[in-house]
């Protein structure tokens, strides 16, 4: 439907929002204009109790309540649109309630592991040194695997100590580095030897750096280490969240280092911090 294309638009360019968002919203919309279409319920008179069965359907199909609720979004979004558009006079899904969504907290290590981790990297060859560069500039900032992998050298200042992103959505960020990232990405560009690249981590056949081939070194360091959690590359970016929080760093600060467009995003990680107060309360009172 062509008002489908129009919203999408919308989306795209006056909202900001990433590409694969707008496809969520797509296949969303999608599938609840087909259901009115087969009720023969028009989008533009359609009643709240409507909506409600609709979303009850998708419940009897077993849908799970985190897809349930994207659902409920995208429909709230849609509305608000043909309102913004005078489409239509009054939003049905004003009083629209999504299911409760269970809290996943991420996996984080502790500083300890963090030091663990980042000191059980040795300097005794080229690709260690790459990968210590790689992992403290990533604790350091919080960026996401696939930020880290395509760093340019026009996105980062190693004399100021910080790093400028384009993430989702096309919004620029910059973030700080301390000065062990420095030392270490130092270390690295003095030993790197491809002059035409413009990527900054490369592989041993001096290739730009993938995503799997990053997590595979991820892994074999963590191994090492003798940490037995399940790692991934996005497990120090949660940790970088959650040890900024606990040490007191205002959530608006964290929420701009990780590009987050919503704060209640990063507010997962005040949930994190809460759960190790609570443990360590119930590990060391008395009365725990």
């Amino acid at each position: 439907m062509q008002i489908l294309e129009d919203f999408i638009s919308y989306i795209l360019i006056e909202k900001g929002l990433a590409k694969n968002t707008s496809l969520a919203y797509r296949t969303d919309l999608q599938t609840y204009l087909k259901y009115l279409e087969e009720k023969k319920i028009s989008y533009e008179t359609v009643q709240h109790f409507e909506i409600t069965d609709f979303l009850w359907h998708l419940k009897t199909l077993n849908l799970k309540p985190r897809s349930i609720y994207r659902m409920v979004e995208s429909i709230r979004q849609f509305y608000k649109f043909l309102i913004s558009e005078n489409r239509i006079k009054a939003d049905p899904t004003i009083y629209l309630s999504a299911p409760k969504i269970p809290v996943i907290l991420p996996d984080m290590l502790s500083n300890q592991e963090v030091d663990l981790l980042l000191n059980s990297v040795s300097d005794n060859d080229k690709l260690s040194v790459r990968n210590r560069a790689m992992l403290e500039l990533l604790y350091a900032t919080g960026l996401r695997v696939s930020e880290l992998i395509n760093l340019k050298f026009q996105d980062i200042n190693i004399d100021e100590c910080f790093v400028r992103i384009i993430g989702k959505g096309n919004k620029e960020r910059l973030i700080p580095f301390g000065h062990k990232a420095q030392m270490y990405m130092q270390r690295y560009l003095r030993i790197r030897k491809n002059k035409d690249s413009d990527f900054i981590f490369l592989t041993k056949l001096q290739k730009p750096m993938s995503r799997i081939e990053f997590w595979r070194q991820l892994k074999n360091i963590a191994s090492k280490a003798g940490i037995v959690k399940n790692i991934t590359p996005h497990t120090l970016r949660h940790s970088f969240a959650t040890h900024l929080l606990t040490a007191g760093a205002d959530i608006r600060f964290v929420q701009e280092m990780l590009g987050h467009s919503s704060i209640s995003t990063t507010q997962i990680y005040t949930h994190v911090t809460q759960e190790r107060l609570k443990e360590q309360h119930k590990k060391y009172h008395p009365r725990g």
